[in-house]
């Protein structure tokens, strides 16, 4: 009796917190079938994706270019004893959000009805935007029940109406922040399922390098200082801001900065940092696989991540990121946001500081620079608590009890 796991795009390189989840349900026992919204795009793949075994079904990306299998789906979905209410549903959601988009989820959700495995116990969809929109409509076109896992763009992002919907007529919901858990719950209705569950982080992946023991401090060229970011180039990660903190640094400070992933906001920050005189110092490495971005993490001496609140409220939660460099000893700073403070406590486990503010930034990034040892006890502390309360081994098992549950009930 599998259960369906609905994903905006599989494999992703930006999204490892899913494939380190999926393996874990497979170790589990949990059966699993993958559906893709999506086909992949990424230049390379993660070693864990090789690991997973489960089958993935893609979905029609356009509607246009499978038409066949398209009228298939809606043949095979309209003698289904849901179709008029899920009809009626997509209508309904359609009037409110009049796009292409909204079509073409009820077309991925009866081609996803007709192709999914008879006795698929479960829709369970990552993100309660798009991948939760297919999964509700196909879940109620063929009977069974649904579920999502909230993270960040989707709860902040959808419509206040579209939320309440989806805990209302979910079989169970969860999310991996506190902040996340109190916005939902405070539209969920009385008697919801709603569990906040970190993501973790596989330590077993992300083993102990021992002490460091860098003494950098940007003092010479010889001790030049080497910052990393690993983020999409998108507004909520923050990298125009950080480039101003860049430029912000004191001349006399030495420091190179390299930048990993993709995005489309990769040219535009590449002429910002050309404008600001910054080429010299900057390496964009372009999107890298899990192993080559653990020995970076290894080799730098601080990890900085300015995220922000992007125009229309698009932010991170608690962005994995920040957990592996905490993971390899690497010094961290970061901003304030509610997830991100969930883990890094100011002064303790690294730097907070105010998002979009490039001099506070600036003042954060030399501070952390100008003083090793400082960067030696905010990674240590960091290090001890991703051991201790965000190891991915502890925060999986809550998740594979409501799998199970649903597998159980069916």
């Amino acid at each position: 009796m599998p259960v369906a796991v609905v994903l905006k795009g599989y494999p992703r390189l930006s999204e490892t917190f899913i494939a380190q989840e999926i393996r874990s349900l497979e170790r589990a026992g949990v059966d699993l079938q993958l559906v893709s919204l999506r086909h992949p795009t990424d230049p390379a793949t993660h070693p864990i994706h090789g690991e997973i075994k489960a089958p993935v079904l893609y979905l029609p990306e356009y509607l246009y270019r499978e038409p066949l299998r398209v009228l298939k789906g809606w043949l095979t979905s309209r003698k289904r004893p849901g179709y008029k209410k899920a009809r009626s549903m997509w209508i309904k959601d359609l009037q409110r959000d009049r796009s292409a988009n909204r079509i073409r989820r009820f077309g991925q959700a009866l081609v996803l009805a007709a192709e999914m495995p008879a006795a698929t116990s479960l829709l369970y969809a990552h993100f309660m935007h798009t991948p939760a929109s297919v999964a509700r409509y196909a879940a109620l076109l063929n009977g069974v029940p649904w579920s999502f896992s909230a993270h960040a763009k989707d709860i902040w992002t959808t419509p206040a109406w579209e939320k309440r919907e989806k805990l209302a007529d979910c079989a169970w919901a969860v999310t991996c922040t506190d902040a996340g858990f109190t916005h939902l719950g405070e539209l969920a209705p009385p008697g919801a399922s709603l569990t906040r569950l970190y993501h973790g982080l596989d330590t077993a992946r992300f083993t102990d390098p021992g002490a460091q023991g860098s003494v950098s401090d940007g003092s010479t060229a010889r001790q030049c200082l080497n910052i990393l970011s690993v983020g999409r180039a998108v507004p909520k990660k923050g990298f125009d801001v950080l480039l101003q903190a860049l430029a912000a640094l004191p001349g006399e400070f030495h420091w190179q900065w390299q930048h990993v992933g993709g995005g489309n906001a990769l040219s535009p920050l590449k002429k910002a940092a050309t404008g600001l005189g910054l080429d010299e110092r900057i390496s964009w490495l372009g999107p890298l696989p899990q192993e080559a971005v653990l020995s970076l993490y290894r080799e730098s001496d601080l990890f900085v991540l300015p995220s922000r609140i992007a125009p229309g409220g698009d932010r991170d939660g608690l962005p994995n990121v920040l957990m592996e460099a905490a993971s390899q000893r690497l010094a961290i700073v970061t901003t304030d946001l509610p997830g991100i403070a969930e883990f890094i406590t100011a002064e303790v486990h690294g730097l907070l500081v105010p998002p979009a503010d490039p001099k506070a930034l600036s003042d954060a990034i030399y501070r952390a620079g100008i003083n090793p040892a400082l960067r030696e006890a905010w990674s240590n502390a960091a290090r001890q608590r991703v051991t201790q309360e965000f190891d991915h081994t502890n925060n999986i098992q809550p998740l594979i009890s409501l799998l199970g549950r649903n597998q159980g009930a069916n």
